[in-house]
């Protein structure tokens, strides 16, 4: 099989495209024929050394993947060959073919595209979890959603509006905003053209959002919070904007609120119960139309480093995918 390949800590040009054995599925694995892999920001700090998860090099980055089966190990009972799935790997998913644990794979309608196959998990995982369990929104409230234009991002858009809050998308050119009002953003914030608290103000009101969906950190973070409802919860996702913001914690205090932590992936390998129950609600709400995943590009293998250079330099919106 064809795989991309981490063989030093680097940018995405570091990258090698290269043949290596087709692999061999334990008793409990399963084959599969990899038909598309999401990219993700995280492979982008995987392969530079800058991730929570460090792996062991030479590594086949990507995590996320749609595939069918090809061959089940003698263990297996929940997968017959032929079945299509998608599976979290953490590492593995750019390449035609991978063996898992048939516990990491969930079995999948036919008729789901490929490109959204292999490109929700993330997105939505991570939104349904952040808005629907941590959060806790409810209808009538106000979510602001920073970092709107990217797959959290507008996969948090659309959560929000299905679940009847409205809903201000921040971004950072007309371009991004314009998507983000096509997936449901009720109002719309520029910041790189309007001071964030007064744009806050403009489209949430005096009393500020009742929840802040972040996955930007950085700058924007504490200036947020500042203009955050009384009782309000600030969900910290992740940190595009690549520093991590200190918060004063009287704000907190002040504003009765609270910051709380979305790390899905930890919730998936501690509640592994409730995360299938999530994982069968979000594919009934886009098989009805309620959720529609937003695949701005795909890639083939070959063109891997490119997909992470792009995702590196927000030049993404939604997800991208690869397709081996």
């Amino acid at each position: 099989m064809q795989a991309i390949v981490c063989k030093t800590w680097g940018p995405p040009q570091t990258l090698t495209l290269e043949t290596l054995p087709d692999p061999t599925p334990k008793p409990n694995e399963v084959l599969l024929q990899i038909t598309a892999a999401g990219v993700n920001f995280p492979d982008v700090l995987m392969i530079q050394k800058k991730y929570q998860m460090v792996p062991e090099l030479p590594f086949i980055p990507g995590a996320e993947i749609t595939g069918t089966v090809l061959q089940i190990g003698s263990e297996v009972t929940t997968l017959s060959v032929g079945d299509h799935v998608v599976a979290l790997c953490q590492t593995g998913a750019f390449a035609q073919q991978i063996a898992l644990p048939a516990a990491a794979c969930f079995r999948l309608p036919a008729t789901l595209p490929k490109e959204i196959a292999g490109t929700f998990l993330f997105a939505y995982g991570t939104s349904w979890h952040a808005i629907l369990d941590r959060a806790a929104l409810r209808p009538h409230e106000t979510m602001l959603v920073l970092g709107a234009a990217g797959g959290v991002g507008l996969a948090a858009i659309q959560i929000g509006k299905m679940l009847g809050a409205k809903v201000v998308a921040a971004a950072s050119t007309p371009e991004k905003l314009a998507i983000c009002k096509a997936n449901g953003a009720d109002e719309l914030i520029d910041y790189t053209q309007e001071d964030l608290r007064a744009a806050i103000k403009r489209t949430c009101g005096k009393a500020g959002p009742d929840v802040i969906y972040d996955p930007v950190g950085g700058p924007y973070t504490e200036p947020a919070f500042r203009s955050i409802a009384f009782r309000g919860r600030h969900l910290v996702v992740g940190f595009a904007a690549g520093d991590i913001p200190s918060l004063p914690l009287n704000l907190p205090l002040l504003k009765g609120a609270s910051v709380v932590g979305v790390f899905w992936g930890a919730y998936v390998q501690q509640q592994p119960t409730q995360w299938a129950q999530d994982l069968e609600a979000i594919v009934q709400a886009i098989q009805a139309g309620k959720l529609t995943p937003h695949v701005s590009r795909t890639y083939t293998l070959k063109e891997t480093p490119q997909a992470l250079e792009d995702m590196a330099a927000r030049k993404v919106t939604g997800k991208i995918a690869i397709l081996p």
